[in-house]
């Protein structure tokens, strides 16, 4: 089964210097029916003026990614990580026992665009970590890539939870799939363009879940790019 959560019926945050689209509940959007889907518990969909951002705040217990998809974000830590992050890149922060961090458009005229991803560890009480890693876009054109895994597959991020996340960018014409084995769900995020989900048309911040699907198949409409969650129904592993 297919499940569509469109765009227009995301929570919303708005202030002078953000815009933020909620897919799940988060902050002040609470809705009891979208608290997340399986580990995946947060997917925000950010835009930060030039020169403003998120001061330093806490995380614990949670694995965090950033995917930037124009503009740059810069990153700092008290693990003492600094970075710039860019479209292509893919950053992934292990809170654990607890990390301090802030976000930060690292343009003085250029806004930046970026998803925030939380994702449920399979155990709490982790080292805080950092991985970066830079999949540029031909690897990710006509195909899914592999971005996140908990092996860190194919050099991909790791992330403390079973769960495979997949980035692909698709024009029309250009199909890609992906097969679900038993008791696996998954989650499409359309980070922009249009795509069709075993033949449900998505459109630019739309998102679905499937579940009880043994396949994938994702039909470029018009300049799409997105994210694809293969993961179990619990958050534990």
């Amino acid at each position: 089964m297919i499940t569509t959560r469109r765009a227009k019926d995301r929570g919303a945050a708005e202030f002078d210097w953000l815009q933020s689209r909620h897919t799940f509940s988060f902050g002040g959007y609470y809705d009891p029916a979208h608290m997340g889907f399986g580990p995946l518990r947060v997917i925000n969909e950010d835009r930060v003026v030039p020169g403003a951002g998120f001061p330093t705040h806490g995380h614990r217990d949670m694995e965090i990614i950033s995917y930037v998809l124009d503009g740059a974000l810069e990153h700092k830590d008290s693990l003492g990580t600094g970075s710039v992050i860019q479209p292509g890149d893919v950053q992934r922060m292990s809170a654990g026992t607890g990390i301090r961090h802030s976000e930060y458009n690292h343009s003085a005229s250029e806004p930046v665009h970026f998803l925030q991803i939380w994702i449920i560890p399979a155990e709490q009480g982790l080292a805080p970590g950092y991985e970066q890693r830079h999949f540029p876009r031909d690897a990710r054109a006509g195909r899914l890539r592999l971005i996140a895994s908990p092996d860190g597959a194919d050099g991909s991020v790791t992330v403390h939870q079973d769960i495979r996340l997949y980035a692909t960018l698709l024009d029309a014409g250009q199909s890609a799939s992906l097969a679900l084995e038993d008791g696996r769900i998954a989650w499409v995020q359309v980070a922009r363009g249009e795509v069709a989900l075993n033949g449900q048309r998505l459109a630019a911040g739309d998102g679905a879940a499937a579940d009880g699907e043994t396949a994938l198949v994702l039909d470029g409409a018009r300049g799409a790019e997105l994210l694809v969650f293969d993961m179990p129904r619990s958050p534990a592993a």
